[in-house]
């Protein structure tokens, strides 16, 4: 009953900042990072296109057949959507399913011909599949091609090398919260490898159940483009006693690591992702991820995207949710008394956020706190 009573208030709040004049974009992004998300796919339908700022009432008409007629991606999208069945749920007839496999191939052949500058890469679909199951073709086909030209942006290049510079941060996340494990790894020899699948396809091609897919979009669209590699990073941190029992060769632990566990809390790593995004900044982490050519990042020009975002602070949720829990934790002193480093300071706070849980994500009072300048820019 008291859950049935959380998400009822939910939902209305939901709508309250979806009717409000004008759209309280600073609510939804709250209602999609806390707790339980958006709840329903008729609310992401509704909520998705104002967290990326898309114009439903200005759609893009559905692309046509023509759009596969010498086309130089065709084959390969093809190939990988025929490979996509379990990407659709159980159960579902094979006509409808062959349908919608039509309808993915569309949409993706429409985002690359309308924007030349991006390029195909394979698990682009399963991104864009999980946008056709929830919102259908048409509203998919705008969010998609948001998505691509910003927060997918990146990976989408020519080449692998913005790519890999959004990888490297993953070791620098897990060396501020655990340095044991990230020696371990660096013994090893992993590298980032394993964690590629998981942040291209925004972890749609390692999920098994829709819901959590759903679930982490939900989060992800609400967020900084970097969100996806905090994620990966927690996942790491979440499972330290298997890494460290693991043999401290490559291939152990490559195989380990990769093999990710359909049973994980997702809401508490939902929140410890934001935690850490927060206490470790993309611009602390910069300089050990750095790259030439750095600017040319989504991360790096996302305050493009911000400032074309009327009234969307998206990471005014987590830095309003811990400035608010910080005040809170001032009384226990005894933890952050004597720091020995600043490490140490943080990993202090760490520990009480982290015990908090998805129950900590606090209220976000304003989306107008957002500093003019984007404090957390990615490069300096």
């Amino acid at each position: 009953a008291d859950f049935d009573a959380k998400k009822k208030r939910k939902v209305a709040e939901i709508y309250q900042a979806l009717n409000s004049d004008p759209i309280d974009v600073a609510t939804l992004r709250r209602m999609a990072i806390s707790e339980g998300g958006l709840l329903t796919d008729e609310i992401r339908c509704k909520v998705w296109p104002k967290l990326l700022s898309v114009n439903t009432d200005d759609l893009p008409p559905l692309p046509g057949k023509e759009l596969r007629e010498d086309n130089k991606d065709y084959q390969q999208v093809l190939l990988d959507v025929r490979r996509s069945l379990r990407r659709f749920p159980p159960g579902m007839p094979d006509d409808q399913r062959e349908g919608l496999q039509e309808e993915l191939i569309d949409i993706i052949l429409h985002v690359l011909k309308r924007n030349p500058q991006l390029h195909y890469y394979q698990g682009y679909h399963d991104i864009v599949v999980t946008f056709l199951l929830v919102v259908g073709d048409r509203l998919a086909t705008a969010l998609v091609e948001k998505l691509s030209t910003h927060h997918l942006r990146d990976f989408m290049d020519p080449t692998m090398d913005n790519t890999k510079h959004i990888l490297n941060y993953l070791m620098p996340i897990i060396d501020q919260v655990n340095p044991k494990v990230h020696d371990f790894m660096q013994s090893a020899e992993v590298g980032t490898i394993f964690a590629l699948s998981w942040l291209i396809t925004w972890f749609g091609h390692v999920l098994s159940d829709f819901r959590h897919v759903v679930r982490l979009y939900d989060f992800f669209l609400a967020c900084h483009p970097l969100m996806p590699i905090y994620f990966a990073a927690v996942i790491v941190l979440y499972r330290e006693q298997e890494v460290l029992d693991c043999e401290c060769d490559m291939a152990s632990v490559h195989h380990l690591l990769s093999q990710i566990p359909q049973d994980l809390p997702y809401e508490t790593l939902i929140s410890r992702a934001g935690d850490l995004f927060v206490q470790f900044p993309p611009s602390e982490l910069a300089r050990e991820a750095a790259q030439q050519q750095a600017e040319r990042t989504a991360a790096s020009t996302f305050k493009d995207f911000e400032l074309a975002s009327v009234q969307q602070r998206p990471d005014t949720v987590l830095r309003q949710r811990f400035r608010e829990r910080l005040r809170a934790e001032e009384r226990t002193e005894s933890i952050l008394a004597k720091p020995r480093t600043n490490r140490f300071v943080k990993l202090a706070v760490m520990g009480l956020t982290v015990a908090l849980g998805a129950a900590a994500l606090a209220v976000v009072k304003s989306a107008l706190e957002w500093a003019p300048k984007f404090e957390l820019q990615i490069f300096p």
